[in-house]
């Protein structure tokens, strides 16, 4: 099986929308990370001190096959056409370890899916 990892830091207020989008998409979980951001735009500052938003960076590990749908199912989902809402992107996973539970569901899945 071949994965690829979906990287998506958002407004953290667009989360729970991104997640729901993407697991009916087809992906079966997401890890959040909190983090801080900063973009084009400069932060704010109310009384000499920095305001800044806060960011979620999710993160999907997906079969390859899936990728596209949820791709797009987070674009729209996050709004990525506003901007400085956020961004998603994709990277090839060498190896995985600890999904052995799980491959018996993913080849259901494509057979479902193919057959």
């Amino acid at each position: 099986m071949i994965f690829k990892m979906i990287l998506a830091p958002v407004k953290t207020h667009k989360t729970d929308d991104v997640v729901d989008a993407a697991k009916a998409a087809g992906a079966t979980g997401a890890s959040i990370i909190s983090a801080r951001g900063t973009g084009m735009r400069e932060a704010k500052t109310f009384f000499g001190l920095t305001l800044e938003d806060q960011t979620d960076i999710i993160m999907f590990l997906l079969e390859e096959h899936l990728v596209s749908e949820v791709l797009k199912a987070i674009e729209v989902a996050g709004e990525f056409h506003k901007p400085g809402t956020g961004i998603a992107f994709v990277l090839p996973v060498e190896h995985v370890v600890g999904l052995e539970s799980q491959i018996e569901k993913f080849k259901e899945v494509v057979r479902d899916k193919y057959l």
